[in-house]
């Protein structure tokens, strides 16, 4: 299905300033060289963000080839609480990708853990 996000079982924040004129082969090949990761795997979904912070795309390779999501936030809404510690990958939950989407920080420390 064209880019059903839900299928990616791990979720990867690129963080930092990714330039957002890069297509699919760009983004690709800052996932293989600087982060040393394989952009093919089929489980996996990547997010970028630039520097309005008011935009990011995502990266999701499926099992016949990749899909580019991009999302501009509207004028006056807020900004992605993106972060920024270039040269670094992290590792998120699906609660962290809807905190992040939400506008919220990634790591929230009061955020009530369940049993």
């Amino acid at each position: 299905m064209l880019g059903d996000i839900t299928i990616a079982t791990e979720l990867y924040v690129i963080c930092g300033y990714t330039d957002m004129r890069k297509s699919i082969d760009g983004l690709s090949m800052i996932v293989k060289d600087q982060l040393h990761m394989e952009p093919g795997h089929a489980s996996a979904l990547y997010l970028f963000c630039g520097k309005r912070c008011d935009r990011i795309k995502a990266l999701l390779h499926e099992t016949d080839g990749f899909v580019l999501l991009y999302k501009r936030l509207d004028a006056n809404v807020g900004r992605y609480r993106w972060p920024r510690n270039k040269n670094e990958v992290k590792s998120i939950t699906w609660r962290q990708f809807d905190w992040l989407m939400s506008g919220l920080e990634i790591e929230q420390p009061k955020a009530i853990r369940r049993r």
